[in-house]
């Protein structure tokens, strides 16, 4: 089968027939074929066993015909080598958070072939086998260190709250180590075919505009700048950011539900492809309402600068699968 490039054409923002479709966590726990792999392994042991990861990361494209692929993973993997100790419950909890200097010197550098080769075993296992690209991922260094200082998901993440307003030196150190250590996963991952990367910016919109241009944005910048494939930012609840995001050169810009694509796309000067924006929960209505709001999405897209079809942020577990296959399809003018 020949390869399926839409994916590509529409980062560098060339006319395509259609947009291209993928799903954040497309492959997961909606999924029955997800679920039996699972019933095997934890979490931590699927990501670290490439066979099943790779199983897992290859379902979605074969049930449902995405037309890209995005490896089955964890935003907090890499984190654990360096001396987190880190554990699924099902959430993610950390036994030991960051909250010092001497926690932060206590972390060891990232050596990503070495420290985590599950990953990259998974990827040159994908790419021998995909017609579609595999896009790589990882967490932002915001919110790897908002895991890190709360030591479990939160809403409020007062511990890094803390450390920026009452120690912003000790802040930079923690989000300086993240940077470095996030740059050369991701570009390890470029180096073993992944065709495109997206970083999860999953908790940047609990900042003010002011402290997020000055405290979390260098950052996600000197990322952007550093990886050597098409790069895709996405901040959850980050429109009230987009003054300051459309300063970054990268290819694609996430948007979630709460702002238009129309809207995104002026916001950010139309330099980017566009890449959302359904609610995920309009997957829990029917056919015909999943379709209409696809197709009125599509139709913003085509005002755009570039787009890619995707979800505000991932699909949730209990989504009926008869509606995410219908979605694609009708992405696909099936």
């Amino acid at each position: 089968m020949a390869f399926n490039d839409l994916l590509l054409k529409a980062l560098h923002k060339e006319k395509t027939e259609r947009p291209p479709v993928w799903l954040m966590r497309q492959a997961g726990r909606y999924m029955p074929e997800y679920m039996e792999v699972r019933k095997k392994v934890t979490f931590l042991e699927l990501c670290k066993t490439p066979e099943l990861a790779c199983e897992v990361t290859l379902q979605p494209i074969d049930i449902l015909g995405a037309d890209a692929a995005i490896l089955f993973s964890d935003i907090l993997i890499p984190i654990e080598p360096v001396g987190i100790d880190l554990n699924f419950n099902p959430a993610p909890v950390i036994a030991n958070p960051v909250r010092t200097q001497d926690d932060i010197n206590k972390l060891r550098k990232l050596n990503p072939e070495s420290d985590v080769p599950f990953v990259y075993k998974t990827i040159d296992l994908l790419v021998k086998k995909l017609n579609v690209p595999l896009i790589g991922f990882s967490g932002a260094p915001f919110t790897l260190a908002c895991y890190m200082t709360e030591g479990a998901g939160s809403k409020s993440f007062i511990e890094i709250r803390k450390m920026m307003l009452n120690s912003p030196a000790l802040f930079h150190s923690l989000m300086s180590k993240l940077t470095e250590d996030t740059i050369k996963y991701l570009q390890a991952q470029v180096s073993h075919g992944c065709a495109a990367v997206q970083m999860f910016d999953t908790w940047a919109g609990i900042l003010p505009p002011a402290e997020y241009k000055e405290m979390v944005f260098p950052y996600v910048k000197e990322i952007s700048e550093n990886i050597s494939a098409p790069f895709i930012y996405f901040a959850k609840d980050g429109s009230v950011y987009f003054d300051t995001i459309k300063e970054l050169n990268c290819a694609g810009i996430g948007v979630d539900w709460k702002t238009t694509l129309i809207e995104a796309d002026k916001k950010l000067d139309s330099k980017f492809t566009l890449q959302g924006n359904m609610d995920p929960a309009v997957l829990f209505s029917n056919k015909e309402t999943v379709e209409k709001t696809a197709k009125d999405i599509i139709e913003q897209g085509k005002q755009c600068a570039g787009h890619i079809f995707n979800l505000g942020h991932g699909i949730m577990p209990q989504t009926p699968v008869e509606n995410v296959k219908h979605l694609i399809n009708t992405v696909k003018g099936l």
